[in-house]
């Protein structure tokens, strides 16, 4: 049986989703308003990939209770949009923007000051293929401890 090929987690729309985080790692170099564009291109990616998994529930996925099938679709979009909030928007770029920061500062007090903020934007885009699987990991676990089993238990619970 032939799987059908996820647009948002298959194919290359999938780097939209660390949009901000590129803009985190350009954020000393770029105005701040480039910074928050790159913010609405990952929200973006992120709500149309929630709202392509509820749907994906509504129309593809057989239920013989029509509620009940609308009811899953909204709680699959609803993990969908958690996850990647966490996943690809909130966590990576807290991450990025602490590392460029952090690494500013470092640069600050030294005679190479002057290139500080080039330096934090290399050392920002170099960590982020580092970043992306363990923060990846990192959410599914904690939802699978905490959102999921609310979200997806079963009527004979």
């Amino acid at each position: 049986m032939k799987m059908d090929k996820d647009l948002f987690r298959d194919t290359p729309v999938r780097y939209l989703g660390y949009a901000n985080e590129v803009g985190e790692a350009f954020r000393a170099v770029i105005p701040t308003k480039a910074v928050w564009f790159s913010y609405g291109i990952a929200c973006a990616y992120v709500a149309c990939d929630a709202a392509d998994k509820g749907f994906t529930v509504i129309h593809k996925v057989p239920y013989a209770d029509i509620k009940e099938r609308n009811q899953q679709g909204i709680l699959t979009a609803f993990d969908a949009l958690l996850w990647q909030s966490l996943a690809s928007v909130v966590v990576p770029g807290f991450t990025i923007n602490r590392l460029c920061w952090i690494t500013r500062l470092c640069l600050s007090h030294h005679r190479l000051k002057p290139v500080s903020k080039v330096v934090s934007v290399a050392v920002g885009l170099t960590a982020i293929p580092f970043i992306i699987k363990p923060i990846d990991k990192a959410v599914d676990h904690c939802m699978d401890l905490t959102v999921r089993p609310w979200l997806f238990k079963t009527k004979h619970d």
